[in-house]
């Protein structure tokens, strides 16, 4: 964390200007006609000389000077989290080679070990602010674990397809401590994989990047995600309800009504689980739609996508409500729900027997936002428009979801008769 504090140069001067919130001092020395600037970041006094006479070009002059050092202080911190980091991972940083290790790379060209190394130590500075940092960690985990030991040492010129195939068949046959991946874990090891060839690319280390996607890859079944049909979903939050209104334990009456409460919402807006986890009270707000004249939800999203909004269902005020009448001393920036729940929801879950649907997938807190877009789809609303309001695609919608909604065929469309024309007769004169 960088610590700004406003300190005052200790040196005579005749006059001194603070801005920026008191981050950057102008001031002039004694005999000198040039304004000087100074701040006190990363530990230490910063100060350098505008070379103007005039106030108004030295304030210009200090605003770029201080966003430079603020820049060169934030690459400071950031190459020592990135530093400890790969000390984490038993990964040392780029450092001057020993004779031996440079021959060897003379010989051989530069290893995928160097290659990595010089990814991990990117990636995390120029994704700053656009990725969450734990996605770093992942790479960095995947390289240590499982592409290290096998392409460690080896030149990245000579990796090719062939070589991947190789280690993929390594993977499937011996897995990791007696475990194999699943077909998931092998996409994001190829993912690290490549991005790791781009690197060594990006420095003329390889002349290109090889195909190394998987082979003999089909089409694929048509699959859909978790959800609940309209029986089951009133099966689950009639199991909530009851949990609710008859606790285990009195005391945690409030959690189990959160969580019904917390079911609704869900299934009437179609919010994921991180951006639910994200709202908070003043991003809500109760409004009469203009079009339907119904009243209903506005809400202010935050999440993987950014800043979206959403309307919901009209299902969703009264849960809302009742959150707000539950935690009245609430304040707006407080979260709504917070973190969610899974294993209470799991408890739910296993009440009802609902934990996987028939054709054995997982029902998490996610299968309520799948939940809304498939019960949207059944009542015949416009693909496009459940796209813009659950801030996705309108493709991601047709191949997960309105493939397997027998409500999307048009049956009038589909069972079409052309009607039969009698035949035409010829009037033999």
């Amino acid at each position: 964390m960088l610590h700004t504090f406003p300190e005052r140069p200790h040196v005579m001067q005749d006059e001194t200007h603070s801005f920026m919130d008191g981050k950057v001092h102008l001031y002039k020395r004694e005999r000198s006609r040039f304004w000087q600037c100074s701040t006190y970041m990363d530990g230490r006094n910063h100060r350098a000389s505008t070379k103007a006479e005039s106030l108004t070009m030295a304030k210009e002059f200090a605003r770029e000077w201080y966003m430079a050092v603020y820049m060169d202080a934030s690459r400071r911190m950031q190459h020592s989290r990135i530093s400890k980091l790969l000390e984490k991972f038993n990964m040392a940083p780029e450092s001057a080679p020993s004779p031996r290790t440079s021959r060897k790379a003379n010989l051989s060209g530069h290893t995928f070990r160097e290659a990595a190394e010089k990814f991990i130590a990117e990636y995390g500075i120029i994704t700053q602010g656009q990725r969450n940092e734990k996605v770093a960690e992942y790479h960095a985990l995947r390289i240590r674990v499982h592409l290290l030991p096998f392409f460690g040492e080896m030149p990245v010129e000579k990796i090719n397809a062939g070589i991947v195939q190789e280690y993929r068949m390594k993977r499937t046959t011996e897995g990791h401590k007696g475990i194999k991946p699943s077909r998931s874990t092998l996409k994001h090891e190829t993912v690290t994989l490549r991005l790791v060839l781009k690197t060594a690319h990006r420095y003329g280390w390889i002349q290109q990047v090889p195909d190394i996607s998987a082979p003999y890859k089909t089409s694929g079944k048509v699959t859909h995600r978790a959800w609940f049909s309209p029986e089951e979903y009133k099966m689950f939050y009639e199991a909530s309800r009851n949990r609710a209104q008859n606790p285990p334990l009195k005391r945690h009456r409030t959690v189990w009504e959160d969580l019904h409460d917390y079911i609704l919402f869900m299934a009437n807006t179609g919010l994921r689980p991180d951006e639910a986890a994200r709202l908070e009270y003043r991003d809500v707000t109760v409004v009469t739609d203009q079009d339907t004249g119904e009243r209903l939800l506005e809400i202010e999203v935050r999440g993987k996508r950014g800043v979206g909004y959403c309307k919901s269902m009209t299902g969703a005020i009264l849960p809302f409500q009742r959150m707000q009448k539950r935690h009245p001393d609430a304040k707006p920036t407080d979260k709504i729900f917070g973190k969610t729940r899974n294993d209470l929801i799991n408890q739910v879950l296993k009440d009802c027997n609902l934990k996987h649907d028939r054709d054995g997938n997982v029902r998490t807190s996610y299968s309520l936002r799948h939940t809304y877009i498939c019960l949207r789809l059944m009542e015949g609303a416009d693909i496009y428009q459940i796209a813009k309001n659950c801030r996705t695609s309108v493709e991601m919608i047709e191949q997960f979801y309105a493939a397997h909604i027998k409500n999307t065929l048009d049956a009038s469309a589909i069972n079409v008769r052309k009607s039969k024309k009698s035949p035409k007769k010829d009037n033999l004169k």
